[in-house]
């Protein structure tokens, strides 16, 4: 597409930032342009991360039930699963499935909630806890 054909439909961003894409000059050659967005992934983005909410809403409720642990809550505001997560904390993805239990997780050595805290950037009670409520879009994008 010609640069001024690029979009610039706002959604995701939201102040005066763009983001780079490519466009074809008066030239005809391939030149890097600005844009605000796009509608149609816009749409995407928005729906993606009502999913991502939901995830998180269902993990906290799991938590909160006593049906997980804190690390299934930390797991889904992090994108990740059992295998992503094992492989960050060097360990196995039967490990992380059994600390998913509030059992098993309540008993994890130090050293293991260090490896957990460590991959999520957290401390170790931030680790153990978990808030109240998620509302969409609470969390770091």
């Amino acid at each position: 597409m010609k640069i001024e054909e690029v979009p610039q439909d706002r959604g995701m961003i939201t102040d005066d930032r763009r983001e780079v894409c490519y466009a074809i000059d008066d030239q005809g050659r391939y030149v890097l342009t600005g844009s605000a967005g796009w509608e149609p992934k816009n749409i995407a983005n928005r729906q993606a991360w009502e999913q991502i909410d939901q995830s998180i809403t269902a993990a906290l409720a799991s938590v909160h039930a006593g049906k997980a642990s804190p690390l299934a809550y930390h797991m889904a505001v992090h994108q990740m699963d059992t295998g992503l997560l094992a492989k960050y904390a060097g360990l196995s993805r039967i490990k992380v499935w059994l600390h998913l239990k509030p059992g098993a997780f309540r008993r994890l050595p130090t050293t293991t909630l260090g490896r957990y805290a460590d991959v999520f950037d957290i401390s170790v009670e931030a680790l153990k806890s978990v808030p109240e409520a998620h509302g969409p879009g609470s969390r770091n994008r």
